[in-house]
């Protein structure tokens, strides 16, 4: 009876350890520093804006995103000088460093996203900074492993790991009774067993 209590204990403790050691590498994740690699590039001050064209691939992390297209939209930040150890002097001339944080991107055609073993495509892609999410849509599918799924919309949570799937509406073909009217599409999903 101890030898099983100890083992149930230490198995416990060890899945406490995996899951805040796991939330902290999402949180280096979110800071860490994104590499973008295409043919051409285009960037507007006035919007804030930065365009790339032509055999995309931006990775962050464990995250990879490769496109067609992509923007990068972004806000300007201005943080204040550090203040001096000496608190007696007058701090030199204030200077602010100007940073650029991610705020969204968007991306077209020929989109792929991967992380580990999940990968997502679709025709258009919008990640959302703030809130970590990747919105696949427009043929939006999604695999992990071998299994596959596929909707209207695929909404995968970065940092909890899981993927939302929206059904949505789809035209009806030539063939349907209703021609012209929308019907509600479904989510679909196939699972592979060994």
């Amino acid at each position: 009876m101890k030898s099983y209590s100890r083992s149930l204990l230490l198995s416990i403790l060890s899945l406490v350890l995996f899951g805040v050691v796991g939330g902290m590498m999402d949180v280096f994740a979110a800071e860490a520093p994104i590499h973008i690699e295409s043919n051409r590039m285009t960037s507007t001050e006035k919007s804030n804006s930065v365009v790339f064209t032509g055999d995309v691939d931006a990775k962050q992390g464990d995250v990879r995103i490769r496109s067609d297209e992509m923007t990068v939209f972004y806000n300007q930040l201005e943080s204040p000088s550090k203040q001096p150890k000496d608190k007696k002097k007058p701090p030199p001339q204030a200077e602010k460093k100007t940073t650029q944080q991610i705020e969204k991107l968007i991306c077209t055609g020929n989109v792929e996203v991967t992380r580990g073993e999940w990968l997502g495509t679709a025709k258009k892609m919008l990640y959302l900074s703030k809130e970590r999410q990747v919105i696949l849509t427009d043929n939006a599918k999604a695999w992990q492993g071998q299994n596959m799924v596929s909707g209207e919309k695929i909404i995968y949570y970065l940092d909890e790991g899981r993927s939302e799937v929206i059904g949505g509406s789809k035209a009806t073909t030539a063939g349907d009774t209703e021609s012209g009217k929308k019907k509600p599409s479904r989510v679909n999903m196939t699972i592979l067993q060994n």
